[in-house]
């Protein structure tokens, strides 16, 4: 039996076998990224001087976030949100990082302008990925977009640095960072405690309890406050850590 993607041709009473090109992947730029994966480790330049990204992490939340290039009238406005920020990423154990695909002179020269017009300083590093070595790393530049630049990519990764959360914005669209707040809250109380965060959930509102826990006993030691059987696998309890 012939192998798969082979042509056969007969040439006189030879019988010839013409087997297909064979893709190989390029394993380099093969980026499988899932939720619960291992977040990649990198040792990159930045306003900060070179970052060793899991040591820089340590045992904080960290948002990595991209923009697609420096001096731009979208991304000025999100490193500026960010830095005025610093309290609630500090109250939520988290680290902000930037990066883009320019060097760190014209991070600087752009952190000038970020501060003038934003009205605030800037408090943490910009990563500058010249070589795409992060982007790659990630898959934040997506060519059917643009090759050159990165889009509005989101990494929540938590201490053990798991990526938990992932968000892709396009370069027009800036980032809502209450809705990235919001989710590290949902991830750290659902991490401590058997319930999951309903739609539009906010801080101090009821929660659901998850599915998998039915023995009576078991949920009123960890839900004293009681709970409403909406349905069976439907049951919102106050928030437990409230």
């Amino acid at each position: 039996m012939g192998a798969p993607d082979q042509e056969v041709r007969v040439v006189g009473s030879v019988v010839c076998y013409v087997l297909s090109p064979v893709t190989v992947p390029d394993k380099e730029h093969d980026v499988s990224l899932h939720l619960g994966s291992t977040a990649p480790d990198f040792t990159q330049d930045s306003t900060e001087g070179p970052i060793h990204f899991h040591e820089w992490a340590g045992n904080s939340w960290v948002v990595l976030f991209s923009h697609p290039a420096d001096y731009t009238p979208v991304c000025t406005t999100e490193l500026g949100a960010v830095a005025k920020l610093a309290p609630e990423f500090k109250k939520h154990n988290a680290k902000p990082i930037a990066l883009s695909v320019d060097s760190v002179e014209s991070h600087r020269g752009w952190v000038k302008d970020i501060e003038e017009t934003q009205g605030t300083k800037l408090n943490y590093p910009i990563l500058a990925d010249a070589d795409q070595k992060v982007a790659k790393l990630y898959d934040m530049v997506h060519p059917e977009t643009d090759a050159k630049i990165t889009v509005r990519s989101v990494f929540i990764i938590d201490p053990k640095k798991k990526i938990r959360t992932t968000f892709t914005y396009p370069p027009s669209a800036g980032r809502n960072f209450a809705e990235i707040f919001r989710v590290i809250e949902s991830l750290q109380l659902t991490d401590g405690y058997s319930v999951a965060t309903p739609a539009d959930w906010k801080d101090g509102d009821q929660v659901v309890i998850v599915p998998s826990l039915k023995d009576p006993a078991i949920m009123k030691e960890k839900f004293p406050k009681g709970w409403t059987e909406v349905k069976p696998y439907l049951r919102l309890t106050p928030q437990p850590n409230k």
